[in-house]
């Protein structure tokens, strides 16, 4: 199950963090450890990631807001926190969040790696390998390449066309918040980074009119949804 698995750690005790990052390792697994919760974000923002492992109590960004940031662009990505703290509002807090599971500290270096496997598990039906590219149709996009196939045709993206798109894979069929999408890739949602963004839409329609059945649509007053029917 560890094959490509690429896990954020996110954990402000550094003796801690290092530990779990060295014990993670060691059972296969590839592992960015970030100390704080802005920098978890950024190396999100940044990164492939398969998991995240997010400590509630951060200085910076909290892992409760570490995670509804992530929410906002990835729906889907597995995420386990861990906490000090073992209070019910706080496990009501994390699955509202669309937390997988919740880990009260201290536990066992096993048993978070257990919880890890069981949800990797639950969330690839079991044998599914964990892969860095998307389809899209007829589409075959590698975002780490940023290249994107058709027939055997193959384009080359900027760094902001593969991340923009590749925003729009991770939330294929649903809507991808527009101020979300520009906060994680331009930094800031303001005026003139939102006409940079659309832009960069019309540059990926351009590209993915070659397979009549994706568009990319406007929803107003709220983002874009990749349509792959």
């Amino acid at each position: 199950m560890s094959d490509k698995v690429k896990i954020l750690l996110s954990e402000d005790d550094n003796n801690l963090g290092m530990l779990l990052e060295s014990y993670i390792k060691a059972k296969g697994y590839e592992v960015d450890l970030a100390r704080d919760g802005k920098q978890a974000l950024e190396k999100f923002n940044e990164g492939n990631y398969h998991f995240l492992i997010l400590d509630v109590m951060m200085p910076e960004l909290d892992g409760f807001s570490v995670a509804k940031e992530v929410r906002t662009i990835d729906k889907k990505v597995p995420i386990l926190f861990l906490t000090a703290k073992a209070m019910k509002e706080d496990k009501l807090e994390a699955f509202s969040l669309g937390a997988d599971d919740y880990l009260t500290k201290p536990f066992s270096m096993e048993e978070l790696v257990a919880r890890v496997e069981a949800i990797l598990k639950r969330t690839t039906d079991g044998d599914e390998v964990l892969d860095d590219t998307f389809e899209i149709g007829r589409f075959i996009f590698d975002p780490m390449k940023r290249v994107i196939n058709i027939d055997e045709e193959e384009v080359k993206l900027t760094t902001k066309e593969s991340q923009l798109l590749k925003l729009l894979a991770k939330n294929k069929n649903q809507i991808l918040d527009r101020q979300a999408a520009l906060r994680s890739i331009w930094g800031d949602d303001n005026y003139f980074n939102g006409r940079s963004m659309d832009v960069y839409i019309a540059k990926l329609r351009k590209i993915l009119k070659a397979d009549e059945k994706i568009e990319i649509m406007n929803i107003h007053g709220k983002g874009f949804k990749l349509l792959d029917q």
